[in-house]
């Protein structure tokens, strides 16, 4: 017999990559991290969060308006987490999650990673892609230039304070 199309009415089961499985519908769009029962927590990210999660928007509309994608899409979190994805494939889980009107969003990505974690990788993978563009341009001083930049860069730094500036520890930003 074939299932109803009711909205939520599929498998809303995910196994996360400690192996622990979790309801998604225990998810919510105010959420950057879940603690696990195996101890941990895990970084959460929602395809509706905007890049400017994890970078200043100036940044994030360099990347919309630089990045071309395969799909045509605009250049976006759904982006950057496949990339997480593919850099850490055992480490990070999806779902598409379209189907279940209860979520508010359509696709789900949970870590290994803290969010912290997490955001310190997405901060590297930008710029690696943003190396990977500036070596395109074939302008030995740009390159030269953004490699001196980048020596003096701190991922972990950048992190702390864009993360106390966008005030990611308030009462209602804290893991369930």
């Amino acid at each position: 017999m074939s299932e109803p199309r009711v909205p939520g009415s599929r498998d809303a089961s995910l196994t996360l990559p400690c192996g622990e499985s979790v309801d998604v519908r225990r998810f919510d769009m105010g959420m950057r991290e879940f603690r696990c029962e195996c101890g941990e927590v895990h970084a959460i990210v929602m395809d509706v969060h905007p890049l400017g999660r994890f970078v200043p928007e100036f940044l994030e509309t360099i990347l919309l308006e630089t990045i071309d994608t395969a799909s045509g899409a605009d250049f976006g979190t759904l982006h950057m987490l496949g990339i997480v994805k593919e850099e850490f494939p055992q480490k990070v889980v999806s779902k598409d999650v379209s189907n279940d009107g209860q979520l508010g969003c359509s696709m789900l990505w949970v870590s290994d990673f803290d969010d912290r974690r997490l955001h310190e990788i997405v901060v590297e993978l930008i710029i690696e892609l943003m190396e990977h563009a500036v070596s395109h341009a074939d302008d030995d001083a740009a390159m030269s230039e953004f490699e001196e930049q980048m020596l003096s860069f701190d991922v972990a730094a950048f992190v702390e304070e864009y993360r106390s500036q966008r005030d990611f520890h308030s009462a209602s930003d804290q893991p369930v």
